[in-house]
């Protein structure tokens, strides 16, 4: 047996073992988590930049 065919069968395993513990609730909960948290800081940006905008003009 080669080296490289010890290496792809550890690797192997090791992707089957973590892919059997994980389950698609917890996928699914982590995309929606994801997804929560880029809107969060998209409209959080946007927010500040119109406060910012406004501000800014005052001071002029």
């Amino acid at each position: 047996m080669k080296l490289n065919d010890i290496r792809i069968s550890a690797i192997g395993g090791t992707l089957c073992s973590i892919w059997a513990s994980i389950s698609l609730g917890d996928v699914l909960q982590t995309a929606l988590t994801a997804a929560l948290g880029t809107l969060v800081s998209f409209a959080t940006s946007r927010l500040l930049g119109r406060w910012n905008n406004k501000t800014g003009n005052k001071k002029r």
